[in-house]
């Protein structure tokens, strides 16, 4: 099976360590979310895992076909990653002087399993003029094109770098189904990082927190979900609904106390008269990622 490995990467930026000891292993035929605060990481992380930045220490190995391939100036291995990022066009005037046709066709020259069928076809369904400069699209038409770029890659670990950014909610779920119905289609693994969990949040078969440059956790979703609950009560016997467990984000109003308690496999909430509320992804990333270290 074909893996993607991250090993205790690491990446500096003079006083700055963006990235502290991140190791993970993206597994073939998963939509993974990255999901963490401005600055975390994220994009850096992503940057590294398809060589387009270098590691300050680790290494990324593509594990296929038997053989373990280092992605840093590998052409076999990066034809097999595509990162399309979030394109930043106000401080790039040369891109924005680009028309969508030519940036398209730049694409499929590096992609090797370019699909100008598919490109094509998400043209027409996003209703894009090609002859348009780059610098004249709104932010949701900037979205579509990096959208395009990754999906029409066909590659089979494709990194997208908050995807949806400027797309109103129609063109969001738009996107979404055409996402899901290539990743039914071909099996690609995906790894999305966004700030709009709560819509995306039922696309992501694993999650990936990073805080301040470090790798928080990475598990299935839904065992996540199922694991995070906010409990609620008079401040006593929340206490000890908790007592023994992992607790975030308490807070106390007069008598009354409210946290957010992870369950670790085997335990339970304690006996008590308490309200046991579960969490959406957005609110256990707010637990998680709020609290000060």
């Amino acid at each position: 099976m074909e893996q993607l490995i991250c090993e205790n990467i690491s990446k500096n930026y003079k006083s700055k360590d963006a990235l502290k000891d991140v190791s993970l292993t993206l597994e073939k035929g998963k939509i993974y979310g990255l999901i963490g605060r401005n600055g975390a990481g994220k994009t850096t992380l992503l940057s590294i895992l398809s060589a387009q930045n270098p590691p300050s220490g680790g290494r990324v190995v593509l594990e296929t076909e038997g053989e373990r391939l280092p992605v840093w100036e590998n052409e076999k291995a990066l034809g097999h990653i595509c990162f399309s990022r979030e394109l930043n066009v106000g401080k790039n005037t040369s891109l924005s002087a680009i028309k969508i046709k030519d940036y398209l066709r730049t694409a499929s020259v590096y992609l090797p399993y370019w699909d100008q069928r598919m490109a094509d076809e998400l043209i027409r369904k996003f209703h894009l003029d090609v002859k348009q400069k780059i610098g004249r699209l709104s932010k949701g038409m900037v979205s579509m094109v990096t959208i395009i770029v990754a999906l029409a890659s066909k590659a089979d670990f494709t990194f997208l770098d908050e995807p949806v950014s400027g797309l109103d909610v129609v063109a969001r779920e738009q996107f979404y189904r055409i996402l899901l119905d290539e990743f039914t289609e071909t099996g690609r693994t995906f790894v999305i990082s966004t700030h709009i969990m709560e819509e995306a949040a039922d696309l992501f078969e694993e999650v990936i927190m990073i805080k301040n440059g470090k790798l928080l956790l990475k598990e299935n979703t839904q065992e996540l979900l199922e694991a995070c609950v906010h409990i609620s009560g008079k401040a006593e016997e929340v206490d000890r609904a908790a007592e023994g467990l992992e607790k975030h984000q308490e807070e106390r109003l007069g008598r009354s106390k409210s946290l957010m308690v992870r369950l670790k496999k085997g335990q339970k909430i304690g006996k008590a008269d308490v309200t046991v509320q579960p969490m959406s992804l957005e609110k256990v990333f707010v637990a998680l990622c709020g609290e000060e270290e």
